[in-house]
């Protein structure tokens, strides 16, 4: 079909809420590695497809998923040795007594069972999360999702769901420079809690992703989970990490996003980049929650955790292994982030450069005092950028960031590429 017949028939039988990426729309029709092609062949360098986290198609995933769809796909209520060599090779991963796993289809899945687990083990409905956070499209997650609810055809805030300041050391209002900010944003935590127990709705949960995706691709003040951790803990609360944007060695550093700030969480939740495209996700937990939740009313997911889907998992580890993907992410995301921080030295319009790994976030500005938000200007860029092959995309509750975070395959001649095509479209933009 043309691209105007598919257009069509989404307008007459897809909901409308539904979005298409780009003024020109792509018909994207083959995907490998960092790439992706249209139907007429042209290859496209991908900058922010996160979940084929080991690149579109890898071979060794796909043959994983072949092998196993010819032989069986059933659910866990039959033995099988992929469900129990996946588990037991994923919490090797974790540190402390995060040692169970629940398995799931979607991240969303895997927050809304996390939010289960972490009520049905407190007894409490009372929770803390971040302003701007994202955590699911559920019921349930959308009214802990301020990025949602607050957001077009929102609603506001439930009474149970207490928001803290995202600690952006760029936007918020302790910066970079401020040895204090941790401390100064974990004391909101702190006085939520205070306030949920005078309203008699005392906070059973904290849910934060390890880096914050859709609130503007920021990395925490240093220190910060900590100290919001012990106050939640202080409390009787539970602190669930969500990873399942950042995690699996993204940030190069580390495999999880939530050991940059040395913390150990009481539940954590992966998705996307687990099934490298396949629906895969997962909730981790310690033996002491996970038996809490055996309270007898059963919990089973038709296809959370099946044959086809461990294999998939197990595969994708393999190549995280076997490639060093988690060093590449740290070396090829250090040298573009010192690349792109070299733009914001010439260029006004950008105002920050943050993150860590291939998690990557530009904000620009129209005033670098004022730091009114260019969202338009980051949008136009975007556009250019698709229009020259490379494919970003914006976020942010002003709009106005670039987030790049790519298959883990990504090379530095694909840095320099990204970062060469944005120097010549900022250049055109500033000579106007």
């Amino acid at each position: 079909m043309t691209k105007s017949e598919i257009l069509s028939l989404r307008e007459k039988h897809l909901g409308k809420s539904l979005s298409i990426s780009y003024n020109k729309p792509l018909k994207i029709v083959r995907g490998e590695g960092q790439y992706l092609f249209d139907e007429e062949g042209r290859a496209f360098l991908d900058c922010v497809n996160n979940v084929c986290h080991v690149g579109h198609c890898h071979p060794h995933v796909v043959e994983a998923a072949q092998n196993q769809i010819a032989q069986l796909n059933t659910n866990t209520r039959y033995l099988h040795d992929n469900i129990v060599n996946y588990a037991r090779r994923l919490t090797d991963k974790f540190p402390g007594d995060l040692s169970v796993c629940m398995f799931v289809c979607t991240g969303s899945e895997a927050n809304e069972l996390a939010l289960r687990m972490a009520r049905t083990y407190t007894k409490r409905k009372g929770v803390i999360v971040l302003n701007a956070a994202y955590h699911g499209h559920t019921t349930a997650l959308i009214d802990i999702s301020p990025y949602k609810h607050e957001g077009p055809g929102g609603y506001p805030t439930p009474e149970y769901v207490h928001k803290v300041t995202i600690s952006d050391g760029y936007r918020g209002p302790h910066k970079y420079d401020d040895p204090n900010a941790a401390h100064r944003y974990a004391s909101e935590v702190k006085a939520a809690i205070k306030k949920a127990q005078m309203n008699e709705m005392p906070i059973g949960t904290f849910i934060a992703e390890s880096l914050v995706s859709c609130g503007g691709q920021v990395e925490h003040a240093p220190g910060y989970l900590e100290k919001a951790y012990d106050y939640v803990r202080e409390a009787g609360g539970v602190c669930i990490a969500d990873e399942v944007q950042v995690g699996f060695g993204r940030v190069g550093s580390h495999f999880w996003g939530f050991e940059t700030q040395g913390v150990i969480p009481d539940i954590v939740t992966v998705g996307k980049p687990i099934g490298n495209g396949h629906p895969l996700a997962a909730v981790i937990t310690t033996p002491e929650i996970a038996n809490a939740f055996a309270n007898g009313m059963e919990y089973f997911n038709t296809f959370g955790g099946n044959p086809v889907s461990c294999a998939i998992g197990l595969a994708v580890l393999d190549v995280i292994e076997q490639e060093g993907l988690q060093a590449r992410a740290h070396r090829v995301g250090s040298y573009l982030k010192e690349r792109l921080s070299e733009l914001k030295t010439k260029y006004s319009l950008i105002g920050d450069v943050r993150g860590r790994g291939l998690f990557l976030g530009v904000e620009f500005v129209r005033d670098q005092e004022t730091l009114e938000p260019a969202d338009t200007e980051a949008s136009s860029i975007v556009e250019k950028m698709r229009n020259r092959g490379v494919l970003l995309s914006t976020d942010g509750p002003l709009h106005n960031v670039i987030k790049i975070k790519p298959p883990l395959q990504f090379s530095q001649e694909n840095a320099d590429t990204l970062v060469d095509n944005l120097d010549e479209v900022l250049a055109l933009n500033a000579t106007k």
